[in-house]
């Protein structure tokens, strides 16, 4: 009997032992799992961890809420609403030529349409009005999500606000293609337009709206009327402009600056005038009122050389007396046909003159001079760079009417570009009296050095200001 009962005792207790061993191995286990999810942070109230594992609707709508955001859902509707109408409107001309064919039956059996004529009429009424609705529509683009935590939209900023696929083309940014960073060290070129030009969508869309590589329309005061309402800069165009079809050799630099143009150097479709005859003073049709006499060359001769009744004009030899030859390069912001570039031109002193085509050839006179014309608004900063120019000369251009807000801007822009020792010279602005306080704390606020200050009397109620101001070292 107890020889028979050894081997149930060994293998009970060796299964015993194994239960054991495993229990011990189990309780192991579940104590390094605990562990584990308690400095996950299972056990504690962690939001994150709870939508990691069971993520919420609520948690959705927040993500495709913030992709979403900036996207601008009215004027995809509107491109569509575009679309729709140019379909719409496409399938009226359709039926209407229909009906009348239709109408007409006796008549077209006699007559015959060349194929010419037939394929002229499917690209002019049919193929490309269906082909723009086309286009509009391959290009409306969505916002595309990239996971659910950080969804972020990547789109280009203003392309669902156009339909005209060139304006779509020019502000989409464009990548390198050697894939690395350029000149500039960035990896995209990002071309720039003015904020209004959503504003002005039809009239920008217009303007845009061309033959690549074919002449465009002489509508140079399409674009002037755009970048004075805030659409500037405008976009670039890819075609050929226009130019007179009878153009002639400018004159010798020695005779341009004294000497009218040539007539036929001028597009003059956008102007009362046909010659610069009829610009004179003496025209009351001449078709603008700023700088009344600027055409008249004689008239022109004599300012900023010859002494004045009045205190208000100073001369060119003062200026450049205070500075004597530190005068070299200077901007002229003003509205006018470049006599002050070239009184400065003969003492060797570049300027350039800014210049906007308002209701004469402002622009076209000063280049046929000789001279360099910037062609500008008041709504741009100034494209040079800081501390670069001798001399601002100002006159006929800001006067009372400018918002003080806007004045301190360009003030300030000024001061940027005006090198330390550089002259301000504020020619002839006049404003009403009582407003005369604001304007000389617009000037003086910069604490520039007073060389030259005047102010006469303009009319019963308007001022004269007249002051030449040198501008301080600012040693930081």
């Amino acid at each position: 009997m107890k020889r028979s009962c050894l081997p149930k005792c060994r293998l009970s207790r060796i299964l015993g032992w194994l239960q054991i061993a495993l229990g011990g191995l189990v309780i192991i286990v579940s104590i390094t799992s605990l562990l584990r999810f308690y400095y996950a942070g299972f056990f504690l109230h962690n939001e994150d961890i709870c939508r990691q594992f069971y993520p919420l609707k609520k948690d959705f709508y927040v993500a495709d809420k913030d992709a979403y955001e900036g996207f601008d859902i009215v004027a995809l509707s509107d491109r569509v609403g575009e679309v729709l109408d140019k379909m719409e409107s496409l399938q009226q001309k359709l039926e209407l030529v229909v009906q009348q064919m239709e109408k007409s039956k006796e008549v077209l059996d006699k007559t015959t349409i060349t194929k010419l004529e037939h394929k002229k009429y499917l690209e002019e009424e049919v193929i490309r009005p269906l082909y723009n609705a086309h286009i509009a529509l391959r290009q409306i683009r969505l916002p595309k999500l990239e996971g659910l935590r950080n969804q972020t939209m990547k789109e280009d900023p203003l392309i669902n606000d156009f339909i005209t696929e060139e304006i779509r083309k020019y502000i989409t940014p464009k990548e390198n293609r050697v894939g690395k960073k350029n000149i500039y060290r960035t990896e995209k070129i990002f071309n720039t337009i003015g904020h209004s030009c959503v504003l002005y969508k039809k009239e920008l869309e217009q303007y845009m709206d061309y033959d690549i590589g074919s002449y465009c329309d002489d509508d140079w005061n399409l674009a002037q009327k755009l970048m004075l309402n805030g659409c500037d800069p405008l976009p670039r165009r890819r075609y050929l402009t226009r130019a007179s079809k009878v153009y002639q050799k400018p004159y010798p630099i020695n005779e341009s600056l004294w000497k009218l143009p040539d007539d036929r150097n001028v597009r003059w479709g956008n102007y009362q005038c046909r010659n610069f005859q009829c610009l004179s003073s003496k025209n009351p049709k001449r078709g603008y009122t700023k700088c009344t006499g600027c055409f008249e060359m004689e008239k022109e001769k004599l300012k900023w050389v010859t002494n004045s009744s009045l205190p208000v004009d100073f001369l060119i030899s003062d200026a450049l007396t205070i500075k004597r030859g530190e005068i070299r390069i200077g901007l002229d912001f003003g509205v006018g046909t470049g006599t002050f570039a070239a009184r400065m031109r003969e003492r060797n002193v570049t300027i350039i003159s800014t210049a906007l085509n308002l209701g004469a050839p402002f622009n076209e006179m000063i280049a046929l001079r000789g001279l360099i014309p910037l062609y500008v608004t008041l709504n741009q900063r100034l494209p040079f760079f800081d501390n670069t120019m001798d001399l601002i000369h100002t006159a006929g251009f800001l006067d009372g009417w400018i918002d003080l807000l806007l004045l301190d801007f360009i003030l300030f822009d000024w001061d940027r570009i005006l090198r330390p020792g550089g002259l301000l010279w504020i020619d002839r602005f006049f404003c009403k009296r009582q407003d005369l306080d604001d304007f000389m704390y617009m000037f003086l606020q910069f604490r520039y050095k007073k060389h030259k200050w005047a102010i006469s009397l303009k009319s019963k109620d308007e001022v004269y200001l007249s002051a030449l101001l040198e501008k301080p070292p600012r040693a930081i």
